[in-house]
């Protein structure tokens, strides 16, 4: 069963007094990309973060946001002093004193208005402890933007199961046609002949001939067999508990390079309308298969 790009996901999990929450989104990408929108507590576990999205998703831009908090209420932050920058200011201070005659005295309200001289500094936490927190909370989500990957998914498969029946029925016709277009050339050739020269008389053999050559120039049966293998290629992708968005859109184009050969051999007013008819829908299931993973 093929999966939609496009999904939302949310998730939340309680462990030992912290809470873990985390929201997931994915969009239409051609390769995998993955943006992280976490705390400072979680840098360290960036790896296993992506390494978890890696195991569900193969494909999309893959936005996650995670918040780790404190049982009703956010973590404790504390703040902490930047000693040594302190110093360094001081120093400065100290020179600019010596040098210009200026007010040694520094109050300590001067110092907190210069930026970085206050850090935060986030509660310790376990480790471990937050590795199975995002873990159980990233399923969560992950589940949940799956199920609606799966909806979306199976919507997007029966528009294009309605899709290639039409296009199998279009490919149908043309097929019935195409004897036409030798049996149009044949009677074209004859009557030009017959104009051109009223009192000579045609010859069968070499009439035949020139149909003939003409009829394998412009058969098409190889083209239409082919079309039709691609076209039930297709399906047995979509039926793939796999990734096949890309492979859907190489098949895609394969189809596109057939009807093209088709139009170009079967010179034929009923024969083009109908490849038109398949190039449309083609070009519908190419733009339902931007969205597929």
């Amino acid at each position: 069963m093929i999966k939609s790009m496009t999904a939302y996901g949310r998730g939340e999990y309680e462990l030992g007094g912290t809470v873990f929450s985390a929201e997931i989104k994915s969009l239409n990408n051609r390769y995998r990309d993955i943006i992280l929108r976490i705390p400072a507590c979680l840098q360290e576990l960036e790896d296993f973060i992506k390494a978890v999205i890696f195991s569900r998703i193969r494909r999309g831009r893959i936005e996650l946001s995670i918040q780790v908090n404190k049982k009703d209420k956010e973590m404790n932050t504390g703040l902490e002093i930047n000693r040594p920058l302190i110093k360094s200011y001081i120093s400065l201070f100290k020179q600019l004193s010596e040098e210009f005659g200026l007010d040694e005295r520094i109050r300590p309200d001067y110092l907190l208005q210069i930026k970085d001289i206050l850090v935060m500094k986030p509660e310790e936490m376990d480790v471990e402890e937050l590795r199975a927190g995002v873990k159980e909370v990233m399923e969560r989500a992950l589940d949940s933007m799956d199920s609606m990957r799966n909806r979306e998914g199976q919507v997007i498969e029966e528009d294009l199961l309605k899709r290639l029946e039409f296009m199998a029925g279009y490919l149908d016709a043309i097929e019935e046609k195409s004897p036409l277009v030798v049996d149009e050339y044949q009677e074209k050739l004859r009557n030009k002949i017959e104009t051109i020269s009223e009192d000579i008389e045609v010859d069968e053999g070499r009439l035949a001939q020139e149909v003939a050559i003409f009829a394998s120039r412009c058969d098409i049966t190889e083209e239409i067999l082919r079309t039709r293998s691609h076209l039930s290629q297709f399906e047995d992708y979509m039926a793939m508990d796999d990734s096949v968005g890309r492979r859907l859109d190489f098949l895609v184009q394969e189809l596109n390079r057939e009807v093209n050969t088709i139009s170009a051999k079967a010179s034929n007013a009923s024969i083009s309308a109908d490849v038109v008819e398949v190039k449309a829908e083609l070009e519908k299931i190419r733009e339902q298969i931007q969205n597929i993973e």
